[in-house]
């Protein structure tokens, strides 16, 4: 097994005014590849800004950040761009679908971005609709699902482009409990077949369904253990 995520002494300053504020203070982690692993913390914890710098979506003010072999926090904007959009498949809370389109459009759109010819963005769009449990729901759009259906759609889309990595922020926010409870048990079966996710939350019931827990605290891992394993007896 290979690393995936390694970060060394990553830190995130913001300047308000005189006062100088330590989202991130020096994060030492690494993630193996197939691993599925919570990240945790209250609000102001820096769960967030780590997570922003770990998507490439924000880069360090120090510290060295590497994905998938590649030292990214040292990268253009222009090779950021190229990583998110090759390493990195995002899930977000409000499922961020076209709602006019169907779900087969909707997570056809990075391969359309991508260049990739028509006919084999559908076949690779129906693919992962498969892979959720959506095949019976290419046609229809967001309006016509359920938010369960509709975070399964953005899931989907995000694994489109085959992605290192899955980064899931807060993907059960919007959901009731026994939506959420399917979603997570989707996230594992990924997980089971081999897929790497992150997944940002601040619920420790959903946080339980990784197999492990990193905790920030003031801009620190202030703990990172692993999930008790569950007897299937």
């Amino acid at each position: 097994m290979s690393e995936i995520i390694r970060t060394e002494d990553l830190k995130k300053h913001y300047h308000l005014g005189a006062e100088t504020v330590r989202a991130c203070d020096g994060v030492d982690l690494l993630i193996q590849q197939g691993e599925f692993v919570a990240i945790m913390g209250p609000s102001g914890s820096g769960k967030s800004t780590f997570m922003n710098m770990v998507g490439c979506l924000d880069t360090p003010t120090e510290g060295q950040y590497w994905l998938n072999g590649t030292l990214v926090s040292e990268l253009s904007e222009d090779d950021l761009a190229r990583v998110r959009n090759k390493e990195i498949g995002f899930v977000f809370q409000t499922f961020n679908l076209l709602p006019r389109a169907t779900a087969l459009h909707n997570v056809e759109l990075p391969l359309i971005y991508g260049g990739v010819p028509g006919k084999e963005r559908r076949r690779r769009a129906a693919e992962k609709l498969e892979l959720v449990g959506l095949g019976d729901r290419m046609d229809h759009k967001p309006p016509e699902m359920s938010g369960g259906q509709r975070q399964r759609v953005a899931v989907a889309r995000a694994l489109v482009n085959e992605p290192a990595l899955l980064l899931a922020d807060e993907p059960t926010g919007n959901l009731d409990s026994v939506t959420s409870e399917d979603i997570m048990r989707q996230f594992e079966e990924l997980n089971k077949q081999g897929q790497t996710i992150v997944l940002v939350t601040h619920e420790h019931d959903i946080a339980e369904h990784a197999k492990r827990q990193v905790h920030l605290k003031d801009g620190l891992i202030e703990k990172d253990f692993l999930n008790p394993v569950e007897s299937t007896v």
